[in-house]
């Protein structure tokens, strides 16, 4: 069963730079992992402008090897100093999707 993972991220105003390189790495090295349909980041248009990760996998055993790869540790650890607040995550499964 497919999987969707949401990310939000609060990044501070003098890293968001750094955030997009950091997050250009992880994204593409995402990309190409086995499980993986979609790793897209997008921003949101209005208020805190947080970053959002769209995210879908074949089902969560994909999940659990793209938390565990080097890229996604690297890219964890590089967001330590860059964000505001603990990143909010959301584990979704499909309930009407096409």
């Amino acid at each position: 069963m497919s999987v969707a993972v949401v990310a939000l991220i609060s990044v501070k105003s003098d890293k968001d730079e750094a955030f997009r390189a950091a997050a250009e790495t992880c994204i593409t090295a995402s990309r190409q992992e086995a499980g993986v349909s979609r790793y897209d980041l997008w921003r949101e248009a209005e208020g805190e402008k947080r970053y959002v990760f769209n995210e879908l996998y074949s089902d969560i055993g994909s999940v659990q090897s793209h938390m565990t790869s080097d890229h996604f540790m690297s890219f964890a650890m590089a967001l330590q100093d860059m964000v505001t607040a603990p990143p909010v995550i959301l584990t979704l499964n499909p309930i009407s999707v096409a």
